[in-house]
């Protein structure tokens, strides 16, 4: 598997089309990188839904659904926002897969988290083999670096956490295939 976000990009799309799935994202500190990456590969428009990019703390609410309690509590750099915001993309724009990036990219803290703080998550279909219910995950990350530099670890991170996914849902479905086959369970 390739390490780069064009990379990675390349083959989220590949693995999508192939399984007949779809994603949609949903964004805050990548402002639209995530949707970029995924856009600049050609055959892209067969696995991608579309984005929404909620920078402002109360579109999260307003358009993806998330609990307005929680923002209020919380703030928007939250894992919990993180993996409401990605359901709620993947419910809004009828997606197989919904992803979703929060966090500070800087130069100041943000909600009481310092710069580098950044959550990524996914929301798959149910019944996906991610160690929770409902087929979310949501990954806790410490990035280093300027603006630029977070911001594009955060679109390379959330893509390989969907990648990562991916690749097991495409390994248990051949498993699963390679058992019928030979006859058993």
């Amino acid at each position: 598997m390739r390490s780069t976000a064009a990379g990675i990009a390349a083959d989220v799309v590949r693995l999508l089309t192939v399984n007949g799935e779809t994603v949609a994202v949903a964004e805050s500190l990548t402002g639209g990188l995530v949707a970029a990456e995924l856009t600049a590969v050609p055959g892209a428009s067969k696995a991608f839904r579309g984005s929404v990019t909620a920078y402002a703390t109360e579109l999260k609410h307003r358009l993806l659904g998330v609990d307005d309690t929680l923002l209020a509590r919380s703030g928007a750099v939250d894992p919990q926002v993180a993996a409401q915001m990605a359901a709620g993309v993947r419910k809004a724009l009828g997606a197989d897969w919904g992803i979703a990036t929060t966090g500070v990219a800087g130069p100041d803290p943000q909600d009481g988290q310092p710069v580098g703080t950044v959550f990524v998550a996914l929301a798959g279909p149910v019944g996906t083999d991610s160690g929770s219910a409902g087929g979310g995950k949501v990954e806790s990350l410490r990035l280093n670096g300027d603006r630029a530099e977070i911001r594009m670890e955060s679109v390379r991170s959330v893509l390989a956490l969907l990648l990562k996914e991916l690749a097991s849902e495409q390994t248990g479905n051949e498993r699963a295939q390679d058992t019928e086959q030979n006859g058993g369970f």
